[in-house]
């Protein structure tokens, strides 16, 4: 009877402890189990910023046509009004502007109100503007410190250009009105990374273009 009673008891033992682990929450649950209930942080502060136009060079990256396309992108045609704006007060101001181009893509691609004047340096690379191209030269032969980086995508060119330039000692500005992308998701998580990321938070200054003084 001792025998019997001890393995009822073992069993109903074991039963207790299986219940119990059915009834239990999942502790290794990963962020797609959870996507539906993260909830975006509050937004990160824009501020305003005055630049040194003789050490502040404007990014103007993949405006081109085929990227910045009404049907694909229109986010980034709508943001054209703007960044010719700021693109005409920083030449007014003399910073030194440079303009990309992505694959097979030159210069002529690019969106007339946002286009290259002669003698404007264009460089030709996808994502970051930095790989296989004399971008960086062209900077320090200028003595550039601050780079105003403006584009599309926001998670392709603008990201990527950007934080190579961040981790290189260079100082951003993102003017997010001119950071454009298929949707405002994808901007979101470009800024929250801006606004957060080891190493590249520290030196990035978030805007609007109509908040950048020459």
């Amino acid at each position: 009877m001792t025998t019997r009673r001890a393995i009822v008891t073992s069993i109903a033992l074991v039963l207790a402890a299986l219940v119990s682990l059915a009834a239990a929450p999942a502790s290794a649950q990963t962020v797609i189990d959870n996507w539906a209930d993260i909830k975006a942080p509050p937004p990160p502060e824009l501020k305003p910023v005055t630049v040194d136009p003789k050490t502040t060079a404007l990014l103007m990256l993949d405006f081109v046509h085929p990227i910045c396309d009404p049907q694909k992108k229109p986010r980034c045609v709508a943001s054209l009004p703007a960044m010719k704006k700021l693109l005409g007060e920083a030449r007014a101001n003399h910073v030194m502007v440079v303009f990309s181009t992505a694959g097979s893509m030159t210069a002529k691609d690019i969106w007339a109100d946002v286009a290259p004047l002669p003698g404007e340096p264009v460089v030709n690379s996808h994502p970051d503007k930095f790989q296989g191209t004399d971008l960086e030269k062209i900077l320090k032969d200028k003595g550039i410190k601050t780079l105003i980086v403006t584009g599309v995508n926001a998670n392709g060119a603008v990201l990527f250009t950007a934080n190579d330039a961040a981790l290189h000692g260079y100082k951003i500005i993102d003017p997010i009105d001119g950071s454009s992308a298929e949707n405002e998701y994808i901007e979101q998580y470009v800024v929250y990374h801006f606004a957060h990321a080891p190493g590249v938070a520290g030196v990035v200054t978030l805007t609007r273009s109509d908040m950048i003084k020459f």
